[in-house]
């Protein structure tokens, strides 16, 4: 064994403070060594493979696997169960699979139970888009409260990466639950300030409960 790796085997016991748990060395008959470090030793992770177990019950639990392809059996077991479980495919569009409360489909502007519009005219939405896709333009009330007079977005630029929804402070503008909003023109896809509203007055209360189910995580 060379100095250095005496120097530094030694170097780590003392430090661990487990000079008399210091790293064993066996040597096989072919003259390499070979080294082995206590996994209990402390600031320091084992991330070797375990050794192993050589009892006849574990020797003859892995010669069957090997010899009989136990884990394609239980492989083919597992699929038969999810086959007879449940159907393979569902009836769409009369049959529709479950979304997640994060899923990112048709935009919406929010108003709020008073009726009145969330969106204060911030413009965060339309900084963050990377894609550029958002178009605001706005003034001031007389009451003092600033709001838009054009919110447009380009449906067909938009990436859907959910930013000007993480960005809004009032929640106004969110990606909702609806992904059926194929049309047959581009100009269908430019969406305005109207069409934005009325997603969110017909989206209101599955777009509410996905915000409730991850208000945690944001």
């Amino acid at each position: 064994m060379s100095l250095v790796k005496i120097f530094s085997l030694s170097t780590r016991a003392r430090v661990a403070g487990t000079s008399n748990a210091l790293a064993r060395f066996a040597s096989s008959n072919e003259g390499r060594e070979e080294t082995v470090y206590p996994q209990a030793m402390a600031g320091y992770k084992y991330v070797n493979a375990d050794d192993p177990n050589m009892t006849f019950k574990e020797m003859s639990n892995r010669a069957a696997q090997t010899l009989f392809w136990t884990e394609l059996v239980r492989g083919f077991a597992v699929t038969l169960a999810h086959i007879f479980k449940e159907p393979a495919t569902i009836n769409y569009p009369f049959e529709k699979g479950p979304l997640s409360p994060r899923f990112r489909g048709e935009h919406a502007l929010r108003r709020y139970p008073s009726g009145e519009e969330r969106c204060i005219a911030c413009k965060l939405c339309e900084a963050i888009c990377p894609a550029q896709a958002i178009t605001i333009e706005a003034e001031e009330r007389k009451d003092g409260s600033r709001r838009t007079t054009r919110y447009d977005i380009d449906m067909t630029k938009c990436i859907y990466c959910g930013f000007c929804q993480e960005a809004c402070p009032v929640d106004a503008i969110v990606e909702g639950p609806n992904f059926e909003f194929s049309t047959e023109t581009h100009e269908e896809l430019l969406y305005n300030k109207e069409k934005l509203l009325s997603n969110g007055d017909k989206w209101e209360s599955e777009i509410a409960t996905n915000i409730r189910a991850d208000h945690l995580y944001r």
